[in-house]
């Protein structure tokens, strides 16, 4: 009796520690742009995409391509949630970098609440290159599994 339930219970743990996992990627673009002229947004994208339909195989003896159009790559069905810039006609926002802030963590404990887990979290910088640049974006991706 007790070997039946024990093996019951590995069974099922085992089952469990198998089950596939799902990730969502969540990317935040924060402008960078002086003067407040940039757009700053969070975006979550609604429609997933089988990355094999938009891959090709490169060899030496054969060129195989595929056969989807990079019009057929877009998205049309995102969340698009306003975020504030960094900057505006006085220099950097600090009250906008907390504003940010705050909405960023409502999305991360929305989405824990729908019973993700954020797992990685990276980001990146294209910054102003100089006086003439006034260009620039901080993004940053949220990786959640379940």
């Amino acid at each position: 009796m007790k070997k039946s339930i024990f093996l019951f219970c590995l069974a099922f743990f085992l089952g469990t520690a198998l089950q596939a996992q799902e990730y969502h990627v969540i990317t935040s673009v924060e402008s960078i742009v002086p003067n407040g002229l940039g757009r700053s947004r969070i975006i979550n994208s609604l429609e997933d995409k089988d990355y094999n339909e938009f891959t090709s195989v490169q060899t030496d003896e054969d060129n195989t391509r595929n056969k989807s159009d990079r019009r057929d790559i877009r998205v049309k069905n995102f969340e698009e949630t306003k975020l504030l810039n960094f900057y505006n006609l006085g220099g950097i926002r600090f009250q906008n970098i907390a504003a940010n802030d705050s909405m960023i963590t409502s999305m991360i404990n929305s989405m824990i609440a729908d019973g993700w887990d954020l797992a990685f979290v990276t980001s990146a910088v294209e910054s102003d290159s100089g006086k003439d640049d006034g260009q620039g974006i901080f993004i940053t991706r949220y990786i959640f599994k379940r």
